[in-house]
């Protein structure tokens, strides 16, 4: 049978083999490397737009005022289905209103003070979160590398027995890449249980939505919303009649006193200007790794429930927990920079992870030099992608095309670096001898 398989056919196959872990590999680094510097996705608004209007903290009445004034200047529009108050917290002390189609900061009196304009803060998230791909596709991407990384991680663990005991041990430099492997393993070592915690989080969080896709399309007629409805709170019955603004300021007041404890995030008007409408309030619980709980209000501010992500079944509390843990938003300054350095670790092993592997097919006798260098370009490329998008946004200004640039320098970096290296002659038969 083996006969029947030319050799030309089983070089295509190695070289797409190396693609498709090239590939892989160079996906894993983006997610890493955006992830890092996605912690700190309050402080990057802040310098994105500096003028904002900034305040401790805003009165329940202006934020009703607010409500009205941003649901009256979308008269005419197709009506939103959600709209999402971001109360002022100490790493964000912002208030902005978020509808299906606009975001404008609120001044401390309620009204309204400009429109929100954070393109590249959210290109990041985009790309760490979708890989700036439809939605659904490119979570479900993202998910499955966290899967990948968790399996790189266990399986480097067992691959390497003495990995724990040579913890600090870094062997000299002698040609053949072990100055390379060994801080490529000690990292690894050293950033174990943030990179199992990262990988497994981020598994959940883009497979969870895949998942929910997939249960509401056969048991729930598509509804999405009520497959996570026993989770985070139900939505309701919907009734499109016209009524009055809801009541959101007696919400926020009876948050402030029943709760005073609780550090309220979000408020979140369900189907606004209905009949159906109904008010969500956000609240942080210190010393707690839920993202928040939700406590439900009806149109007109009168307290119904809680949905138990704070004291609710397990499950609850650990699906509510991933999104702190993943993103290191529960500890403050401190959290962010060590998230900061572990993060930047985890970037380093997965690239050092293919040099490591492309320099082990070299010494087999397959030197791919292109790869390599289309590799080199890549880790070099990203960061600079990044960073000139970023440059671009403050001189440019909040609609310049951030994915559209992103990729194609990228992409432009791969290619030049794939074009600079050539095969050295008699390279590959001498790694044969």
């Amino acid at each position: 049978m083996s006969n029947l398989i030319q050799p030309g056919t089983v070089k295509r196959s190695l070289s797409a083999h190396a693609a498709i872990g090239l590939i892989a590999g160079a996906l894993l680094y983006i997610v890493s490397l955006t992830g890092t510097i996605a912690v700190f996705y309050q402080e990057l608004q802040r310098v994105e737009q500096p003028e904002a209007p900034e305040m401790q903290s805003i009165a329940p009445d202006a934020v009703q005022r607010g409500v009205a004034a941003v649901l009256a200047s979308e008269a005419g529009k197709p009506a939103t289905t959600h709209l999402y108050v971001h109360l002022p917290e100490p790493e964000l002390p912002r208030t902005t209103i978020t509808t299906d189609t606009q975001a404008l900061h609120l001044a401390q009196d309620g009204s309204i003070a400009g429109s929100e304009e954070i393109g590249w803060s959210d290109f990041l998230v985009k790309l760490h979160y979708t890989l700036n791909l439809p939605a659904l596709v490119g979570i479900t991407i993202v998910g499955i590398l966290g899967v990948m990384m968790l399996a790189l991680a266990v399986s480097g663990v067992v691959a390497h027995p003495r990995i724990f005991r040579d913890a600090f041990r870094l062997r000299a430099r002698n040609g053949n890449g072990t100055g390379l492997a060994d801080w490529h393993n000690r990292l690894s070592v050293w950033t174990l249980p943030f990179s199992v915690a990262i990988a497994l989080t981020g598994a959940l969080i883009g497979l969870a939505s895949i998942a929910a896709y997939a249960i509401a399309t056969t048991d729930y007629d598509g509804d999405v919303e009520a497959v996570y409805g026993p989770i985070f709170g139900e939505e309701g019955k919907a009734d499109p009649r016209p009524a009055p603004v809801a009541n959101v300021a007696a919400a926020l007041s009876h948050m402030a006193s029943a709760y005073p404890d609780v550090r309220v995030t979000y408020a979140i008007l369900h189907d606004p200007l209905t009949r159906g409408q109904h008010v969500q309030i956000v609240g942080e619980h210190e010393r707690r790794l839920i993202f928040g709980e939700y406590y439900a209000f009806d149109a007109k501010g009168n307290f119904h429930h809680v949905a138990g992500l704070s004291d609710g079944e397990l499950g609850q509390q650990a699906a509510a927990s991933t999104y702190q843990l993943h993103f290191g938003t529960f500890g403050g300054l401190g959290v962010k920079l060590a998230y900061l350095l572990f993060g930047a670790a985890l970037t380093a092993i997965c690239a050092t992870g293919i040099y490591i592997w492309l320099g082990k097919r070299r010494r087999r006798g397959i030197d791919e030099p292109r790869i390599r260098g289309a590799w080199h370009g890549l880790v070099i490329g990203t960061p600079v992608a990044l960073a000139a998008t970023f440059a671009a946004r403050l001189l440019i200004g909040n609609d310049f095309p951030f994915a559209i640039a992103f990729w194609s320098v990228t992409l432009i970096a791969v290619i030049v670096g794939a074009m600079s290296k050539k095969r050295e002659p008699g390279r590959a038969m001498a790694a044969r001898q």
